[in-house]
């Protein structure tokens, strides 16, 4: 396979590049094209400044509202039918326990890479009970319509994979998810409700199953869809050498973009760079790869939130501060939804920059004060 030759790149012109095609410069009109623009978007139920979703969409997406990712992928019903228009799905990053939004296009793919860890046998087994209530609950589901799992009656209680007690219901349901039989069909403030794939999904047919070397370049090709420039490994780029761009930073180390996006590499520099602050998400694309960050940035970044508070070195929940082409520091904004209040409960930023108007957009795109 044909591997093109690298472009040389100084740091200022890949940062300005990946600030382009991340959207960050200028925002899309609608979720649906962001969601089909990055590939996925993680979602996380969290909310300490607003959820990680939409924090990530709402500097991507114009006048973008808390929640729109999650109305536009569960859809709007269409008029004197029992269908709903979907923009996407949710379900795991292959291989991955990450949950995420997709677009629709990208069911075909879950679902044979799902198929394809059934006949390796690769799922993990249900035992004779949980098989039994699998059925019991796919009836329930054919018969009663879209159900959480405090829908369904049954007692019984399991161990989760997190090692706590929980209801087999739920223990059953969420593997019914994994093996692609049930799909989330909406949620209850952030609670999942579920119904059969075919009802959530019914135009992702059968026909349009891709071989198991398109399901390999669909994989190789979404850590560069998702965050635009990106380190390869071998494997990787041997499946995708086709369609990616290898760039060599300085002469220091290559990263690879989608040679569709080389043309904002020949737009001109604005006159003026960008002087608005940009809170990111701690897992926005930009800076997801705390390596590539580190290199490209010189910015050494990690969500927190799991750290234990005594080895913390920013803060639970903190967001990361762009400045045109610079990463200059982190906030660490906390949302009081009795008194109707954002706060900030630590700051590490380089002087010169404030982050005030930053913050009180923040504050304003989650209604508070």
């Amino acid at each position: 396979m044909h591997h093109a030759k690298p472009l040389k790149l100084t740091r200022e012109v890949a940062r300005r590049f990946v600030r382009r095609a991340l959207w960050l410069e200028t925002a899309s009109n609608d979720v649906p094209s962001a969601l089909s623009h990055l590939g996925y978007i993680q979602l996380d139920p969290l909310n300490v400044c607003g959820r990680m979703q939409d924090l990530i969409l709402r500097n991507r997406v114009a006048g973008y509202a808390e929640g729109d990712l999650l109305r536009a992928v569960h859809g709007e019903p269409i008029a004197e039918s029992p269908m709903v228009r979907r923009a996407g799905f949710e379900h795991y990053i292959p291989g991955q326990g990450i949950l995420c939004a997709w677009p629709k296009e990208s069911f075909r793919f879950i679902r044979a890479h799902i198929e394809l860890a059934h006949a390796r046998g690769t799922h993990r087994a249900m035992s004779r009970e949980e098989a039994q209530l699998g059925e019991f609950i796919l009836k329930e589901l054919a018969e009663r319509g879209p159900l959480t799992s405090d829908d369904i009656e049954h007692e019984g209680r399991s161990v989760t994979a997190w090692g706590s007690s929980g209801r087999t219901v739920k223990l059953v349901l969420e593997r019914l998810f994994g093996r692609g039989q049930v799909l989330i069909s909406s949620r209850r403030g952030f609670r999942r409700v579920y119904d059969l794939a075919e009802r959530v999904m019914p135009e992702a047919g059968p026909n349009a199953a891709p071989t198991e070397e398109e399901l390999s370049r669909w994989r190789a090709l979404l850590p560069v869809r998702q965050r635009r420039l990106v380190a390869l490994k071998k494997r990787e780029l041997e499946l995708i050498a086709d369609l990616v761009q290898p760039v060599s930073i300085e002469g220091e180390f290559t990263l690879y973009c989608l040679r569709t996006d080389t043309p904002l590499l020949e737009e001109p520099a604005d006159e003026e760079e960008p002087s608005r602050l940009q809170l990111l998400a701690p897992l926005d694309p930009l800076i997801y790869d705390r390596r590539v960050t580190r290199r490209l940035w010189n910015f050494d970044f990690t969500w927190e939130v799991y750290t234990p508070a005594a080895k913390r070195k920013r803060g639970y929940y903190s967001l990361p501060v762009l400045a045109g082409n610079q990463l200059v520091g982190d906030v660490e904004p906390r949302a009081n939804w009795k008194t109707g209040r954002l706060s900030v409960a630590s700051r590490r930023i380089r002087r010169g920059f404030q982050t005030a108007a930053a913050v009180a957009e923040l504050a304003g795109f989650l209604n508070l004060r």
